[in-house]
């Protein structure tokens, strides 16, 4: 409820309150939190909640989540473009391009659902190699797959004498989302100006919502416990007769899922897909935002997602333009937005490592002292005792 409230006031401030604004303050917004900045960080929301699946509820470390991403976003490029014209192939179902339009035009919402189901497949095939895999081994391989499959889409404009992603042209562009409130009322998308975006943002909305529901969902049912289970002890969770296999593989599955969606909306945010964007710094980026934010908790992710997110595309910018005006430097603070992000991290990890919004057992085993501090307290007790023997030891004696 308490998301639903925060959208639907971002919303109506953005329809019907900036237009009244004076300069100064319009000026101020569009500076500082443009509606299309607000856009594509509900995107690295939405990103960030399939990641968490795989990281934070089924404990199996991804650095390739990127992949999932790259799949969406090129379902969304060939279902929803001209793209595929040029073979002669012209298939409308509606879809918002014109009747006369080349290529396959489908509905956004219909290639919300096909692209989440192709993620979700190429996630549990992605994920079987990795199935007797731990630790750094796993992210190793992870990391690997997050770099071939973006390449395979970078170079997919000859493969058998065939374009099938246009190389490093991408897919431009791709079909509106359709007509929304922005359309319904005359005069207002003329009004906004660079700020003509409010009915995606209430897509997005609701996509994030529905990320939200099946998270929390999903974690209090008997899937959720298995990846918890797995999670805290893979070894007794398999004694105990948690399917480990088949419960991975579904981590994968609902977590590509997740990315397929973020992937379409992406596309759709961009208007186009570009093989380029998806570098691995995303999968790290994603990767910060749930640790920042506190692994397996959803809302502490979102928290994170939505920070780094807004330094990511503006914060940034904006505190280096007032820093260099203020002191008269010529600073290029974007170019160092990954020196920011490794400070945060070492930051979080030295006084706050369960994240700022941290999970309740996440907390209590992150906050347990470490084995080894555990002995010395335990030598500190029995030398406090006569003849170094501890008091059941002395009492035994």
């Amino acid at each position: 409820m308490t998301f639903a409230a925060v959208a639907v006031a971002v919303f109506v401030f953005y329809q019907f309150l900036y237009p009244e604004l004076d300069v100064a303050t319009k000026t101020m917004f569009r500076q500082w939190l443009p509606i299309t900045a607000v856009n594509e960080a509900l995107v690295f929301v939405i990103m960030a909640l399939g990641l968490n699946i795989v990281v934070g509820y089924a404990g199996l470390l991804d650095l390739g989540y990127v992949a999932f991403w790259a799949i969406g976003g090129y379902v969304g490029g060939w279902l929803m473009s001209d793209f595929l014209g040029m073979y002669q192939i012209k298939f409308h179902f509606g879809g918002t391009a014109p009747p006369e339009a080349g290529g396959i035009h489908i509905n956004f919402w219909l290639v919300l659902l096909i692209a989440g189901l192709v993620c979700a497949l190429a996630g549990a095939i992605i994920g079987a190699p990795t199935l007797r895999l731990k630790s750094d081994y796993l992210a190793i391989v992870t990391l690997g797959f997050g770099e071939i499959i973006p390449q395979i889409f970078y170079n997919g404009d000859n493969v058998f004498g065939r374009n099938v992603t246009n190389g490093p042209q991408g897919i431009l562009p791709v079909d509106a989302i359709g007509t929304g409130p922005a359309q319904a009322l005359p005069g207002v998308t003329e009004q906004l100006g660079p700020f003509a975006a409010p009915f995606r943002f209430l897509v997005f909305c609701g996509l994030v919502a529905l990320c939200i529901f099946v998270s929390l969902r999903i974690r209090t049912g008997r899937l959720g416990r298995a990846w918890l289970a797995i999670r805290e002890d893979e070894l007794a969770a398999s004694m105990m007769g948690v399917p480990l296999m088949r419960s991975k593989l579904a981590a994968y599955a609902v977590g590509a899922f997740f990315g397929g969606l973020g992937g379409v909306a992406f596309a759709t945010h961009v208007n186009g897909v570009l093989a380029d964007r998806f570098q691995f710094a995303i999968s790290v980026i994603i990767l910060a935002m749930v640790v920042l934010g506190g692994m397996g908790n959803v809302w502490g992710v979102i928290i994170g997602a939505l920070a780094l997110a807004w330094i990511n595309s503006t914060g940034l910018e904006r505190v280096g333009d007032a820093f260099n005006g203020a002191f008269g430097t010529e600073v290029d603070f974007t170019s160092k937005a990954f020196l920011v992000f490794g400070a945060i991290l070492v930051l979080m990890m030295l006084f706050r490592r369960e994240g700022l919004l941290p999970e309740a057992r996440t907390r209590q085993v992150l906050r347990e002292p470490e084995r080894g501090q555990l002995e010395s307290v335990g030598v500190d007790m029995a030398s406090d005792v006569p003849d170094g023997k501890s008091p059941q030891r002395k009492k035994d004696s």
